[in-house]
């Protein structure tokens, strides 16, 4: 079959490689000049199977009614006269039962640990290169409650075969040197050693290139305008390319456009649980070879995550629903700037920092849409949130399993039509 791949983010392109390798004619389109140059640019960096507790829990609505007035807080609900943003904090309420959270926490993890295998896989069969680092997730603590509160999470994960492993602060600092100076405020961590880092925009532009190679089209600069179906089926896809209105067709169409999804899936009148949750990154050079951390580190107060990428640093973290906005706040920027020179003063040249932000697309439950749309060729792969980057080859590869009919070999509540 021809598949019109819509989106060339780390999820488009990784679906794309996974479509061709499956023998099929593969076209992607996406408005900017290259691929991974929106969300997927400058994310947190990890693979990270351990950090899978959804946010919606029985405990998230009340930190949420605290944190509404503090422009600081790691995740902040910015009220608008927006239907979509209110009906998906509905469904977000809704989702925030012990049971519903134990469930879509058996999703994610299931996910993750088959994406992650998936990669790992990539890699040894392309040899690619992406500042990895295969030296596991470390998630500190600096709040008691919050450790404790941290046990039964980690516990059920190690029943789902993710090994995330309770340990004290000696054993935490070290596997991390870096943390000495942060000593005294760690007060226990959980550590999950097969999870991953790397820099999701170089391995998607890698693997655009790769796939280019196999054969795969890569239609950039495309703007996408309307979508033409009828009662069954999507019969085109109308776009602006070099100031030309086209019609573009195919047998099949992946809808893998982020936030963007919902809001083109809605002229078909489907409707999509997605909301952009605005993150900010931070990367800078390392200052000091011995001070800089190696290990992935996961900062449980402030909500970051912490990638080493190579001679960078990249702290990334938050999450703020207030709209498709890309403006970047700065004092949300500078926030995370002071949280980590805290932690680690000669790690990096914080002063140098550059800034930037995206917007992830995020479902009520976490858990993303992967599968058969109600439109016979019109295929899910969206709504991953903050761990597309975890996600994309596993959530490709079975997507490519279903478009070819094949069962995935994952146990996941994929869509259906």
């Amino acid at each position: 079959m021809h598949i019109l791949v819509l989106g060339a983010g780390v999820v488009g392109t990784t679906s794309a490689w996974y479509l061709r390798r499956a023998g099929h004619e593969v076209t992607v389109i996406d408005r900017q000049p290259a691929a991974a140059l929106e969300t997927s640019f400058a994310n947190g960096g990890q693979i990270s199977v351990s950090h899978a507790e959804p946010w919606a829990n029985p405990g998230t609505p009340l930190k949420i009614l605290k944190w509404l007035n503090q422009p600081e807080a790691p995740l902040l609900f910015r009220p608008r006269l927006d239907p979509a943003q209110w009906l998906w904090g509905l469904h977000f309420l809704r989702q925030c039962t012990a049971e519903r959270a134990r469930y879509n926490l058996r999703q994610m993890v299931n996910l993750g640990s088959y994406s992650r295998a998936r990669l790992q896989a990539l890699r040894e069969e392309t040899g690619l290169e992406y500042d990895q680092l295969v030296r596991g997730i470390l998630h500190i603590y600096t709040d008691h409650k919050e450790f404790d509160n941290a046990r039964e999470p980690a516990r059920r994960m190690r029943e789902l075969g993710c090994r995330r492993e309770m340990i004290d602060t000696d054993r935490a600092v070290a596997l991390e040197p870096a943390l000495k100076p942060a000593r005294d405020r760690i007060v226990g961590a959980t550590y999950t050693a097969e999870d991953e880092s790397g820099d999701a925009h170089a391995f998607t532009q890698a693997l655009a290139i790769k796939a280019a190679a196999a054969g795969v089209t890569f239609l950039y600069g495309t703007d996408i305008v309307g979508l033409e179906s009828n009662s069954s089926e999507l019969t085109g896809v109308r776009v602006i390319r070099e100031g030309v209105h086209r019609t573009l067709k195919a047998d099949g169409y992946v809808l893998a456009l982020g936030c963007n999804s919902a809001l083109l899936a809605r002229q078909l009148g489907i409707r999509l649980q997605i909301y952009p949750a605005k993150g900010y990154s931070i990367t800078v050079p390392v200052r000091n070879e011995a001070a800089a951390y190696s290990v992935s580190l996961i900062d449980d107060q402030y909500k970051l995550v912490y990638s080493r990428l190579g001679d960078r640093l990249r702290v990334a973290g938050t999450a703020e629903f207030g709209g498709y906005s890309r403006d970047l706040d700065l004092k949300r920027c500078r926030a995370i700037v002071r949280r980590v020179s805290q932690l680690m003063p000669e790690a990096g040249v914080w002063g140098q920092a550059q800034y930037w932000t995206g917007l992830r697309p995020t479902t009520p439950s976490n858990v993303p849409y992967i599968g058969r749309s109600r439109l016979r060729n019109l295929y899910l792969n969206t709504g991953h949130g903050t761990l597309g980057w975890t996600h994309a080859c596993g959530s490709a590869s079975a997507l490519a399993d279903i478009v070819g009919g094949r069962k995935p070999d994952v146990d996941f509540a994929f869509t259906h039509s």
